[in-house]
Order: structure tokens, then sequence, then C-alpha cells
């Protein structure tokens, strides 16, 4: 069911019901209304017979004559009212021909609801000061119903009569109302697959807004997935080749070797690009769930010891096989090293590579020093000052310094920084004591603008 057939409905549900409990209101304010109008009506005929009574009244009975039939009685109804006097002992002295049916109540004195003939009236009761009589005037409540009614009717039959009128323009004011869900329904199905630009809400309403601007956040975490899977795929193209063109080559040359001296160097030149295209793709499927991991699944406090246990035991055939020395201070005792909330295997996957990274360029036979801090993680290696552009050039993809006898793809840097940003950390590479080489893994720091 659309959202305006939706809203026509609540609207027709709910305008009956507001209209019948304003019918109600306002037929028991009319009433009230009415009542208080005739029963002044009442109080002031009942004063005016007792004023009018005379001591001779007394004597004899009397019966007010019936208004002539051939004199006009204007718009009043006089068979609604009825007056009646009686005396001490109760007998009746004035009556009109109404008056007749009303009860003779002795100790009666204000208002009292009866029937007479089946109907009900509305009766008011004085007594003379002195006892010597007592005053009814009474009046049909029929009759007040009919002008409560007759009121009441002159508001509502009005209403009634624009309620077509009243609908269309209901339905009017919803499709009105609701036409910017329209325009942005049209805007999106008029969209190419490619068509991430943001959706224009400078006059949208002000429901709409929020909405607008979680589709464009939406937009803009799509294109930036789109950026990074077509920036990889990319990638991945372009480095893949070199190596595997070495392959072929490499095999070309196993298939056309003559001795076993030549079959074994293009051997182990096979061997060296199959190490080094495993360890691409494993780089490059790090750095794809570095980019694809989301800070929901940063929910677990990081516990360093068994990460450290595990990068250490990762690099030590390396590190052996280049007689490098691995290193771990971590702090005083009572304090921890860098308490964190995030993903352990992603850390695992930083530390591994920064770690890796170190024994790789660091000098063979040198030391390669973990320092486990409380505010930060320093892995410091020797090798000689870096200049300021191969800084500036540490973590761009598939680059590395030229002259180097291990192999590598390139991207544990950038897998590093992915990580480190997705923690709210930083990585940050500078000279230590000049001869060394030193990359702080610490909190961000925001720059004052």
């Amino acid at each position: 069911m659309s959202l305006q057939r939706r809203l026509m409905l609540y609207l027709l549900a709910c305008a009956p019901l507001v209209w019948a409990v304003a019918v109600l209101i306002s037929i028991d304010r009319s009433r009230h209304e009415v009542n208080e109008l005739y029963d002044t009506e009442l109080i002031r005929l009942a004063r005016q017979v007792q004023a009018t009574m005379l001591p001779a009244l007394a004597l004899a009975d009397l019966a007010i004559a019936p208004p002539s039939t051939q004199l006009d009685s204007g718009e009043g109804d006089v068979r609604d009212m009825a007056v009646a006097v009686w005396d001490r002992e109760g007998r009746r002295v004035i009556s009109d021909r109404e008056g007749e049916g009303l009860p003779y109540r002795a100790d009666t004195a204000g208002f009292v609801n009866g029937t007479i003939d089946g109907n009900a009236w509305r009766i008011y009761y004085l007594q003379s000061p002195g006892g010597e009589w007592l005053v009814a005037a009474g009046q049909g409540a029929y009759e007040r119903d009919e002008v409560v009614f007759a009121l009441v009717a002159s508001q509502i039959v009005p209403w009634l009569l624009v309620l077509p009128i009243l609908l269309l323009a209901m339905a009017w004011a919803v499709r009105r109302a609701l036409s910017p869900i329209r325009h942005l329904t049209d805007d999106l199905q008029s969209r190419g697959g490619n068509d991430l630009a943001p959706l224009v809400h400078v006059r949208a309403p002000a429901e709409l807004k929020p909405l607008l601007a979680a589709m464009n956040s939406l937009f803009e975490r799509i294109e930036s997935l789109l950026s990074r899977e077509r920036r990889f795929t990319a990638d991945a193209a372009h480095e893949l080749r070199t190596p595997l063109a070495v392959l072929r080559a490499q095999w070309d040359v196993v298939k056309r070797s003559h001795s076993e001296e030549e079959r074994a160097q293009a051997q182990r030149q096979m061997d060296a690009g199959l190490m080094r295209l495993d360890r691409l793709v494993t780089q490059m499927l790090s750095l794809s769930r570095a980019e694809a991991a989301t800070t929901e699944l940063l929910d677990t406090e990081i516990e360093w010891p068994p990460i450290v246990e595990q990068v250490m035991s990762d690099c030590l055939e390396l590190a052996d096989r280049r007689g490098i020395e691995l290193a771990c201070d971590w702090p005083d005792a009572g304090r921890p090293a860098l308490p964190l909330m995030g993903n352990t295997h992603l850390m695992t996957v930083l530390l591994r590579n920064l770690v890796d990274n170190a024994v790789r360029y660091a000098p063979a036979g040198s030391t390669v020093l973990l320092n486990m801090m409380a505010t930060r993680i320093e892995v410091e290696n020797p090798g000689g000052p870096l200049t300021p552009e191969q800084l500036a050039s540490l973590g761009q993809r598939f680059r590395r310094p030229p002259g180097q006898l291990e192999g590598g793809s390139g991207l544990g840097v950038s897998i590093a920084q992915r990580i480190a940003a997705l923690h709210g950390l930083e990585v940050v590479y500078d000279a230590a004591g000049g001869d060394a080489v030193r990359a702080s893994v610490r909190f961000t720091r925001v720059t004052s603008p």
C-alpha cells in the first residue's frame, strides 16, 4: 500500500471519530446553555405568578383561561409550558390546562425532573414566604431537546455539505506534501548504475533531510569502496603480470636447458619467482581484508604478549637466514603496553609487516628492536638514515627502494597504515639516532587549525 493511500485512510478513519467527539461535546454544551436559558424562564414565570397572587385567590378555585386559539401565539408553543398554584392544604388554586397534570409536592423547592402523561418534564417549585401557597412552573423536556438538536444540526449540516470538497482538499494536500518523495524516486530511477552523485536536499522537507544525508553518506562509502576495488584490481593486474612473465621465461629456460647446471640455475630462479608471487598474493589479500574491515569489528581488548610472540615466530626464519637478532622491550611492571580496543588479527598483521620490513631492510648481522611502550609501539632497525624523498614515498603501493636483495611486494607499509587508521592510529617513520630507521605506531594526533 502506498504512503499516500495509507495517509488518506488514516485521515478518513480519524476525521469521523473527531467529528463524533465534537458533536457530543457540542450537544452537551448546547443542552447546558438551553437548560440554563429555559430554567431562568421557569424561575421568572414562577416568581411573576407569585408576585401577582392575592389573598382573595385562596377563597375559590380559579382557572386561568387557556389562550384563544384565534390569537397568534408567535413562534412559541404554549402547550410545552404549564403553571399551577396550590394552597396550604394542597388544593389547586390556579392552573392552566397543561398545569392540571403537574404533581403537588408540599415540601419541594427548586427544580425537579418528572413525568407527565409519559413525557419528561422539568418543573420548578416555589414556596411562598409564609407557606400559604406553592407555585409550580413546568416545561416539556422534548422542547429543549428540539432546540438542542436544531442548534447542533445547524452546525453539522454545513460541514456535511462541504465534506466532498474537504476530502478533495485533503487528497490534494497529501499528494502535494508527498511530492518530494516522488521527485526523489524519479531521481533515483533515472540514474545509471555508476551515478553516485550526492542527492540535492537544499529544498527538501525537514523529515527527508536525515534520509537524504544518510543516502549521500551511503553513496560516498560505495564510491570509496568501488574506487578501492578498481584500484586494487588495476594494481593486481599490473603487479601480477611481471612475476608471471618471469616464471614463463624461466620455464622456457628450463625446457631448453642443455646442462644440469643451467637447469638448476633456472629452477632456483623459478623458486624465487614463485616465492615472490606467493608473498605478493598474500600481501594483496591482506590489503584487501584490511580495506574491507570496518570499525564494527574493533570490539576486543588487544592482548599484546600473544601477538608479539606470533609476530616474532613468523619473522624468525627470515631473521635467522640474514643473521639478524630480534629483541623486544616491554614497559615497566604495572604499566600496560598501548591499551587499545580493536581486532587482534589485524593488529597481528600490522605488527608483522613492520617487523618483517625492518628485518628485510636491516643490514645483515644487526638487531631489530621492537619497543612496546605505554603510549606507542616502535620498531627500530639500523640501515642508515632515510632521505626526505624516501620518507615521503613510504606507504605508496608496490614501490620499494632500489637495490634491495630481499624480495617484497611494496605493500607492507600500506597495509600497516590502513590497519592503523582503522584503529585510530598512525604509522610515522623517522630517523633514530641518525643511522637507523624507526617506525612508530601511535594514536592519531589532531592538529589545531
